[in-house]
């Protein structure tokens, strides 16, 4: 009877321990929950101010226009920023103060500015143009160009 007694305290000492070890499994089980659920709330904030932000961002910038299609013919790089030098740019809140650019076009050792041919442009067509393209040809002392949709030609003197 003693053997008997003595396994049942052990039975019930292990019964016990059990209880205990499945008690700390339960407490760890729940904390990583608490964990997870944690992560996902700060995952779900970052996700919202994101799309918070890019709604700004979109909202602070403005709506771009399609450009109509335009046939006119390939330029040099350098032709396109000095066209876009020349040309007067429509003041920007945030934009920073304007750099002064001299482009020239040399050909046959006469200088001719990029400046003047844009002047030029605008006088042949009578009027301010929003957007102007220009192919300059100094081998043929032409230059050739679209604005506003409208193209042409005009003699351009290198002497």
């Amino acid at each position: 009877m003693a053997k008997k007694k003595a396994v049942k305290a052990v039975e019930e000492a292990v019964k016990a321990v059990e209880t205990k070890v499945e008690e700390k499994a339960a407490a760890k089980a729940a904390k990583a929950e608490e964990k997870a659920a944690e992560k996902a709330a700060k995952a779900e904030e970052k996700a919202a101010e994101k799309a918070a932000k890019a709604e700004e961002k979109a909202a602070k910038a403005p709506a771009k226009k399609a450009a109509p299609k335009k046939t006119a013919p390939k330029k040099p790089e350098a032709v396109e920023k000095a066209v876009a030098a020349a040309a007067p740019a429509a003041p920007a809140a945030h934009a920073a103060p304007a750099e002064k650019v001299d482009f020239f076009v040399e050909y046959g050792g006469v200088q001719v500015a990029a400046k003047e041919v844009v002047k030029n442009i605008k006088s042949t067509i009578g009027k301010d143009a929003k957007e102007i393209s220009v192919y300059l040809k100094p081998e043929e002392s032409k230059a050739y160009f679209v604005a506003d949709g409208e193209s042409g030609s005009m003699d351009v003197y290198f002497c």
